[in-house]
C-alpha cells in the first residue's frame, strides 16, 4: 500500500498482478473498514495515509470513544508522562477527537490530561457516560464542576491519582449525576512510595490527599446508587467507611486495598448490612518479628491477625 502524488492509494497483488485501487472505496465502505480498527490503530495508520482517509477517520461515528487506557497499561510508567510536553500532546489528541465527535463522544479513558481538555469535553459532550482520567496533576475542581453540571448522564468516573481534585468535586458529581454507578478514587501507595520514586515528581507525591473521611462522607451522602467503588490507599477511618456503607446500600464491590487506617473489625462492623458486597480488604500485616516481645507482648492477644493500623501503634 502506498500514497501517490494524487493521494490515491493502490495495492498490488504480487501473485495475480492485479492492482486494487483503495481510493475507489465508497465512503460508507471505508467507514465500515475503519470501524473495525482500534483507536490507536486508526490514529497511527489510516489517518496518515491520504486526505480521503483522514477525512473518513474524522467521521463522528468513529469518534464515540477516546480510549488510551490499553496503551498506558501495556507499558511501564515513564517519567516523561509527567512532563508538561506530554500533557499537551494528550490534550491535543483529546481536543481533536472531541471536535471530530460532534457531540457523540460517550467514553473518555486516558491519563495525564489537564483542565483544558476536560472542560472542553464538558462543553461539547453532554452524552458523556464514562470519564476515566487517572494521574492528571492539572485536573482540578474547576473542570470537574463543569463535568458535574453538563454531563448528567455520567455512569462511571475514575479520578484515581488526581490530587488536585477534592471532596467538593465528589459532592458536585453526586448531586448532578444520579446515574453514577462506578467510582474509582484510588490513591498512590503512601505507605511505601518506592514504586513511584523517580517516576512521579516528588512534589506531587507529597500532595496526596489527607481528607479521606471528607471524601467518604461525600460519597455516602451524594452517591447512593453506586454499585462499584474503589478507594485503594484511602486515608479514611472507620467513621468514613460507616458513612459509605450507610449511604450506598446498592454496593456490590468495594476495594479497600491499602486502607491502613481500617482494621478487619472496622470493616466487618461497617458492612454488616450489605449482604451482596464483595470486599477487597487491606492486606497489610505486622509480623511478630517486627516487635520486641517484652514491649509488645500484648499483641499476642490481638485477634485480627496483626493487621496494621499503623497510626495507632
Amino acid at each position: 500500500m502506498r500514497r501517490n502524488e494524487d493521494t490515491d492509494v493502490v495495492e498490488t497483488d504480487a501473485e495475480s498482478g492485479l492492482v486494487a485501487d483503495w481510493a475507489e472505496l465508497t465512503y460508507e465502505c471505508l467507514i465500515n473498514i475503519l470501524s473495525r480498527l482500534t483507536f490507536e490503530h486508526r490514529w497511527r495508520g489510516p489517518m496518515l495515509v491520504c486526505k480521503g482517509w483522514l477525512i473518513a477517520c474524522k467521521d463522528p461515528s468513529l469518534n464515540t470513544l477516546f480510549d488510551l487506557a490499553t496503551q498506558f497499561d501495556s507499558v511501564i510508567e515513564s517519567p516523561r508522562w509527567w512532563t508538561p510536553d506530554f500533557e499537551r500532546k494528550i490534550d491535543s489528541m483529546l481536543l481533536s477527537v472531541i471536535t471530530f465527535s460532534d457531540g457523540s463522544l460517550t467514553e473518555i479513558r486516558t491519563q495525564h490530561c489537564s483542565d483544558l481538555s476536560v472542560t472542553f469535553a464538558a462543553e461539547r459532550c453532554s452524552n458523556l457516560q464514562v470519564l476515566s482520567i487517572k494521574s492528571c496533576r492539572n485536573v482540578t475542581d474547576a473542570s470537574m464542576a463543569q463535568i458535574a453540571y453538563k454531563c448528567a448522564k455520567l455512569k462511571e468516573l475514575d479520578i484515581s491519582y488526581c490530587f488536585e481534585i477534592s471532596h467538593e468535586s465528589l459532592v458536585m458529581v453526586g448531586r448532578n449525576c444520579p446515574n453514577l454507578r462506578v467510582l474509582k478514587r484510588n490513591q498512590m501507595n503512601w505507605l511505601d512510595a518506592s514504586e513511584h520514586v523517580g517516576i512521579v515528581p516528588d512534589d506531587y507525591l507529597n500532595t496526596c490527599p489527607q481528607d479521606g473521611d471528607c471524601e467518604a462522607g461525600a460519597i455516602g451522602k451524594y452517591m447512593p446508587n453506586l454499585v462499584h467503588l474503589e478507594l485503594r490507599f484511602s486515608k479514611m477511618s472507620a467513621k468514613g467507611l460507616v458513612s459509605i456503607c450507610e449511604g450506598c446500600l446498592n454496593l456490590e464491590y468495594l476495594d479497600l486495598s491499602g486502607c491502613a487506617n481500617l482494621t478487619s473489625r472496622d470493616i466487618v462492623k461497617a458492612t454488616l448490612g450489605l449482604k451482596n458486597l464483595e470486599i477487597k480488604k487491606p492486606n497489610f500485616y505486622i509480623p511478630r518479628s517486627v516487635f520486641h516481645t517484652e514491649r509488645y507482648g500484648h499483641w499476642r492477644l490481638y485477634d485480627e491477625r496483626f493487621q496494621t493500623d499503623i497510626f495507632r501503634i
